[in-house]
Parts: C-alpha cells; structure tokens; sequence
C-alpha cells in the first residue's frame, strides 16, 4: 500500500473533523489494509481505519448497517479516492471477552433480517453455482512453467459439474444482509456495550455463509458444531429455514462447502490480482485445502 497516499488520505480526514496531526498507534496493520489507533491532541482518541482494492466499500456496508439499527462504530469522517478508503470511526477501546457461539448466533439473526442492502453485491444461487468454473478459469490461467495447478482445475471441474444441483436453495431464509467474515473477534464485548465490526466485503446473500465462517477455516469443517450453532441461531428468533436442508444436504454440509467454495474463490482473485505476491504457494495450498473440503462436503 502507498503510505504516501494513506499519509494524506489521514491528513485530509483530521481536517474533515477539526483536528491537527495525531500520534499514531497501530492496531493490525497489514499489506492492504489497517487499523491504527489516533491519539488527539485534545487528549481524545479515535480508530483510523484504512483499505484499498475489494475492501475499499466498508462505508457503504456500515451505512447499511447503521439504517438496519446494528450496533457498529460511528464513522466520525470518511475519505475515498479511486480504490482507497479512510474512515475515522468511534474508539471503542480494548474489548473485555470474547463473544460465545450463543452470542454470536443472536447477533447473525440481527444481521440477516436487514434486506435493504442498498448498493452492496449480492450473492444467490447463481453466483454460487458460477464460482466453481470461475475458479477453474483463473487456476489454468496461472498455469505454466515451474507451477502445475492441473490436480487443482481438476478439483474445481469437479465441483462445476454439481454446482447448479448443490446450489439449490441458496435463496431460502436467512436472505439478507452477511457479514461475510463472521467470527468471534468481529463482536467488540465491553462490560456494558455490544459492536460489530469489519463489514468490509459485506455482500446480500445467504445468512448461513455467515454461520458456516464462525468457527474458521483453520481446523477441518465440523458438520456437529455448526449445527449446534444453526440450533442456537433458530431459537434466537432465527428464520426456522436456516435449519433445512437445500441442496439435496443438510443446511450445516450445504453451507460449509459452498463457504469453503467461497474462500476459495477469493484466494483465486487475491493471485489474480498480484495481492498474493511472495507467498504464491501459501496461497495455492490454501485453494487445494478449501477445494478438497468443499468436494467432500458438497459431494462432488
């Protein structure tokens, strides 16, 4: 990320909002994105946050969030330029604990009742279904000298070929907004207060994407826990179709491989874009794992 262009992306947002130069404190800092915390000189603070590329429409999605009566950060002063993002948002502080997989169930259910989405993406069955040949397209694209993906395309032709059957359903409630990275640390806990944070590739679409990214990706899919989950988020006044099958499988099968499609589908476009330059290989096993996990769990 240009740090010249982020330097004055910051410049112009303590302008925005009244305030001269700030000392900054990192929060998480990574290649394309950041969160530094900005100690005013007024002996106040706030979160500068920062994104360029796909993670450069947070605003939007905080806007909608924000309309729908979700519990996230204020945006005190927002910044855009072609491809880069800045916001000066609320300090919430340090957060006290981490979120309970109950917790985390009742909040979904608040995230998936707002339909009103405004100008964010939405993904139905369709996208669903074209991701496998989508993935497919970019691997053999990649393909060449000093880099065989061929055992990967072929997973992905796999998964093509039963990605209009399995994607059946992708429609039925929870349709609304997602969050699309839904974990435990996306819940900001205090002793008195509740937020919800990084909205950043939020999209319209199936709720239980959302449920099936709770538990992560690092362990192997757990068909057991998330139907725990899926039990917990029904009888949060969740819609009692989070609970069916679609797809010819179960909600919690259904939703961990196409999750696991989604994931892959994203490192796919992070290789094609150039954002996976230096840990190429990371990447491509990352795609190899989600792919094989996906074939099994959508039976393809």
């Amino acid at each position: 990320m240009d740090t010249i262009a982020v330097n004055a992306l910051l410049a112009r947002l303590l302008d925005n909002l009244g305030q001269g130069p700030a000392e900054r404190e990192e929060i998480r800092v990574w290649a394309r994105s950041g969160v530094e915390r900005l100690h005013l000189a007024d002996g106040t603070s706030v979160v500068f946050k920062y994104a360029e590329g796909p993670f450069a429409a947070e605003d939007h999605a905080l806007a909608v969030a924000e309309t729908g009566r979700l519990p996230v950060p204020a945006r005190l002063a927002v910044d855009r330029t072609p491809g880069l993002l800045g916001m000066l948002l609320t300090d919430l502080g340090t957060a006290g604990r981490q979120a309970t997989d109950a917790e985390g169930a009742a909040l979904a259910v608040r995230v998936h009742a707002i339909c009103d989405t405004k100008d964010l993406p939405t993904m139905d069955g369709v996208c669903l279904a074209a991701m496998p040949e989508q993935i497919r397209a970019r691997l053999a694209h990649l393909d060449g000298p000093g880099r065989d993906l061929g055992a990967l395309t072929e997973s992905a032709r796999g998964l093509a070929k039963v990605a209009d059957a399995r994607s059946v359903g992708a429609d039925l409630p929870p349709f609304g907004l997602c969050h699309s990275e839904w974990h435990p640390t996306s819940v900001h806990l205090t002793e008195t207060e509740t937020h919800l944070l990084d909205f950043a590739r939020a999209f319209h679409g199936p709720g239980l994407l959302d449920l099936a990214s709770w538990h992560g990706t690092i362990d192997a899919p757990d068909t057991g826990k998330l139907n725990e989950l899926i039990t917990s988020y029904v009888a949060a006044d969740g819609p009692e179709e989070a609970a069916a099958s679609r797809g010819g499988l179960s909600s919690a099968r259904w939703a961990l491989g196409w999750h696991r499609v989604w994931v892959a589908d994203w490192f796919t476009h992070q290789l094609t874009i150039g954002w996976a330059e230096g840990a190429e290989d990371a990447w491509i096993s990352a795609i190899s794992r989600h792919l094989s996990e996906a074939a099994l769990l959508l039976r393809a």
